[in-house]
């Protein structure tokens, strides 16, 4: 064989290996696809309707069900700054490859969405295109939102335009060369956002196909619990295995066992869900407690139901670098040597500040929400939200009031955060971390 003809050979073998990696990634299964069941338009479905708000929200008023289902959408939290007025926008997403903002959608007609008129809502939702024909960035999640029917929206739209208008324009994104090129963005949407409403699932129960539309087309759970691949659309083939966002672990919620949710009862997780927060589970932090505090806690019992359905049949898949949590509390005892190796800094840490409230054993002693044992933020051999917890601190709203954890981001050094979360996992989970000082560094500028 010539040179010529196996440089060739070689060639053609890496185009093929190119186009069929391109394709398994450009043309995966959508969210619900792992259902496998017969869809069909919402037209032809005689089952009573998955979209809208639930029979047991009982106001008729046309602003507070726009309300219910704005938070059902979880809107306020992204467009929110920290310490700005709700809606308003400014909400920095720190990417590898840049910053982009979130935008003003109060019904101030200069900075935000007055002016907007509801074609051009709907293609901003749906397609992810404002009211000048620019594209917007995924960041929004409109590829999810394509999902939700038009009325829907629409009634997030009249809830909007009921607020009080905000004047506050939108910091200028900073992302790098070829990302600031939003026409590029005309290709990704082609590839990864379907612009389909949602369609229910014949062969599954009506409870299903409400869980499915408030998980896809409004909370928009797998933007945050899905991998992504490598053109940063998400990967439904790891449905709900986990991710990294924003700094933060998002963990497991698939049904397996040991490292998903598999084991939680249905009370479990609707606790979870509409309290953040089960006795032996551990407490939501950061854009999971945000969710809940914002968004889910606000569902009406029957939605909460048919959310946990629809997300008990993600099938298992384990995430092995993720270990079981250990549920017991740890030994009584401050003396007691953890870990071969632990860092003495990080005891005397959690001594100094930690321990009055978390206790030695991990058992809350002022709330329940400041129990460590079961929760899978301090058996994550990372680390990664144990650190975040430290930094940026977790103000909750619970049933029996205000539960504070306070931010120590600005107290202690990286060293010393990574010190005290390391000595955390080591004492309260099932392996103990190695998080360096470097790395929180990381976790600092990630976290929006």
């Amino acid at each position: 064989m010539t040179l010529g003809r196996t440089l060739l050979i070689a060639v053609a073998a890496v185009v093929v290996v190119a186009v069929g990696a391109f394709a398994w990634i450009a043309f995966g299964p959508g969210p619900m696809d792992f259902a496998h069941g017969r869809r069909v338009e919402l037209t032809a479905y005689a089952g009573p309707s998955p979209t809208g708000v639930p029979a047991d929200f009982t106001s008729t008023d046309p602003v507070a069900r726009g309300q219910y289902l704005a938070r059902a959408a979880d809107c306020q939290a992204c467009h929110t700054a920290r310490g700005g007025k709700p809606f308003a926008g400014g909400l920095a997403f720190k990417l590898p490859f840049g910053v982009i903002y979130s935008s003003n959608i109060t019904r101030d007609r200069d900075t935000g969405i007055g002016a907007w008129t509801d074609p051009q809502f709907l293609a901003a939702v749906h397609r992810g295109v404002d009211d000048q024909g620019v594209r917007l960035y995924p960041a929004m999640p409109y590829a999810a939102f394509s999902y939700m029917t038009d009325a829907d929206a629409l009634a997030i739209k009249a809830y909007l335009f009921s607020l009080p208008p905000v004047h506050q324009a939108t910091p200028d994104n900073t992302l790098v060369f070829p990302f600031n090129q939003r026409r590029l963005m005309v290709v990704w949407d082609w590839l990864f956002n379907r612009d389909h409403r949602f369609r229910p699932d014949l062969d599954r129960s009506p409870e299903w196909n409400r869980g499915a539309y408030l998980s896809e087309a409004m909370a928009h759970c797998g933007d945050c619990h899905t991998p992504r691949n490598l053109l940063q659309a998400l990967d439904n083939r790891q449905k709900y295995a986990g991710a990294v966002a924003a700094g933060w672990r998002a963990f497991n919620i698939t049904s397996d066992r040991l490292t998903g949710v598999g084991g939680w009862s249905d009370a479990e997780l609707a606790q979870y869900l509409s309290q953040g927060h089960t006795p032996g589970r551990g407490a939501a932090a950061g854009p999971m407690a945000e969710a809940v505090d914002l968004s889910l806690r606000y569902l009406t019992p029957s939605d909460v139901k048919a959310l946990v359905t629809y997300v008990r049949t993600a099938p298992p898949i384990a995430t092995p670098s993720q270990p079981p949590p250990v549920p017991g509390p740890a030994p009584a005892s401050h003396r007691e040597k953890v870990a071969a190796s632990f860092d003495p800094l990080g005891k005397q840490i959690f001594e100094g500040v930690c321990a009055s409230c978390h206790s030695w054993t991990g058992q809350g002693s002022l709330t329940p929400l400041a129990t460590l044992n079961g929760s899978r933020a301090v058996n994550d051999p990372t680390a990664t939200n144990v650190a975040q917890v430290v930094i940026s601190g977790a103000n909750r709203r619970t049933v029996d009031g205000l539960a504070v954890m306070p931010a120590f981001g600005r107290s202690y050094s990286d060293a010393e955060i990574a010190a005290v979360a390391n000595y955390v996992t080591a004492r309260f989970g099932a392996k103990p971390s190695s998080v360096t000082a470097k790395q929180v560094e990381a976790l600092r500028n990630a976290a929006s």
